[in-house]
């Protein structure tokens, strides 16, 4: 197999693919996958010459001609979620298997706050003039080759809409499971997430793998928050060992709105996270944290953006890496100031952990200022566990892999620290810790 195979496989396939969705998809999204498709034809699948994706091949990916699923979720029980689920009482929870909405596993408890929440194909009958003026939007003015086809073959994924004015009492989890069939597959989740005036929410997105399996999830998450909203958002990645994971999530914020994203990445062979966040109006802030954790051969490249548009708004990143084996990381962060967004206060940090002589990161912040009166700052650092902390822990009767698996959490608490829902700190600690055991 060679690059051209997997190229060939979505342009041949995608004729077919509107033919299979054409009794009930519309003019103008038909258009969008037109023009998305032709996007992709013209450009094809990066390589490391392009600078965006200089320390990530995607050629294991480009090769492989995966195919679209068309089942159902009915081969599976409970069981299967459990470990990657909240409780019922909890949260609201939509649940899509290797791409499709699955009714029987999602919950839609009373949301009291008047919140909207489907899955995106209900959506598009329940809602076409809201999702018209927003689907494919951000993703318009900065969408690569792997967000160009989510959006030729999207058909399904999250769709969440908080009216003005509300707080949501309870946080709405979307979770994405892949089965690992024996035939690579691939899925296109597409979340659209709206965030009203004034309003307050908490969202989480989870993807997992139920068992080991090649396959490929290209997801992309839109996002807007309107003047005063406040967005808490998570995602939690944990796929298959031998899948790929490329996603990108773009952000729209208006004036004196908040958002905070913590993104943690264990699973994997290769992993894309793209973040773009646009300061749209004066008083926005936003806050980037990221945690991934590597062995073995995974490889992990998350790139992120934050485009300072306006004056008085503020962003503060943090970036961490726990790498062993011959894995590899990398870490590529831009803030732009533009010329007119004065006052603007920007901090950005990346921090790697080795665990292995053979582990690599790649990092590179970088800092874009066309503006004079701003206060913004910088700084990236690759480490190992402290020899004499290790020592001291040790002289205590504590056995090495116990202190290094210790030493490596605490590394990762400044990340963990701030997650304020307790269900999700809760998982992200039972997760982090059963995989820092079987790293360190």
């Amino acid at each position: 197999m060679n690059a051209t195979d997997g190229y060939n496989n979505y342009l041949s396939g995608f004729p077919q693919f509107e033919k299979s969705i054409a009794s009930r998809d519309i003019p103008w999204l038909s258009q969008i996958r037109n023009s998305a498709i032709s996007q992709f034809a013209r450009t094809g699948f990066p390589t490391t010459r392009d600078e965006e994706w200089r320390f990530t091949s995607v050629s294991p990916i480009a090769k492989i001609p995966f195919r679209l699923f068309d089942g159902s979720c009915s081969g599976l029980v409970a069981a299967d979620i459990a470990n990657f689920a909240f409780s019922d009482s909890e949260c609201a929870q939509l649940v899509f298997v290797d791409g499709h909405y699955c009714e029987r596993f999602s919950c839609m408890q009373d949301l009291t706050d008047g919140a909207r929440v489907m899955n995106l194909a209900e959506a598009l009958r329940e809602e076409p003039h809201l999702l018209q003026a927003q689907l494919a939007q951000q993703t318009s003015r900065n969408q690569n080759a792997f967000a160009a086809l989510n959006a030729a073959f999207m058909t399904d994924g999250a769709f969440v809409h908080i009216p003005p004015g509300r707080n949501g009492k309870s946080f709405i989890h979307l979770l994405f499971l892949s089965t690992g069939r024996v035939e690579p597959t691939v899925s296109f989740p597409r979340n659209l997430i709206i965030v009203g005036s004034g309003s307050q929410a908490t969202i989480v997105e989870s993807y997992a793998g139920i068992r080991k399996g090649l396959y490929f999830t290209n997801a992309v998450t839109e996002i807007v928050i309107e003047d005063g909203g406040i967005l808490d958002h998570y995602k939690l990645q944990r796929e298959s060992e031998d899948a790929y994971h490329v996603a990108s999530m773009h952000v729209l914020q208006e004036r004196d709105s908040n958002f905070t994203a913590h993104c943690l990445s264990l699973g994997g062979a290769i992993v894309r996270n793209d973040v773009n966040v646009t300061l749209n109006d004066q008083g926005g802030d936003c806050i980037l944290n990221g945690l991934y954790v590597t062995k073995g051969q995974q490889h992990v490249d998350n790139h992120t953006s934050i485009d300072h548009a306006k004056p008085h708004c503020s962003s503060r990143e943090l970036y961490k890496g726990i790498l062993d084996g011959n894995s590899s990381g990398v870490f590529t962060g831009k803030i732009m100031v533009r010329k007119d967004a004065q006052k603007t206060n920007a901090r950005q940090t990346n921090k790697n952990l080795l665990l292995s002589e053979s582990a690599l990161v790649n990092t590179k912040p970088q800092l874009e200022i066309f503006a004079d009166d701003v206060k913004c700052t910088h700084g990236a650092s690759i480490g190992r566990l402290d020899d004499e902390a290790l020592f001291y822990l040790r002289s205590r009767g504590i056995e090495e892999s116990a202190a290094r698996t210790l030493l490596t959490y605490a590394f990762a608490t400044e990340i963990l620290g701030g997650v304020q829902i307790k269900p999700i700190q809760c998982q992200l600690d039972l997760v982090l810790l059963s995989r820092l055991s079987r790293v360190s």
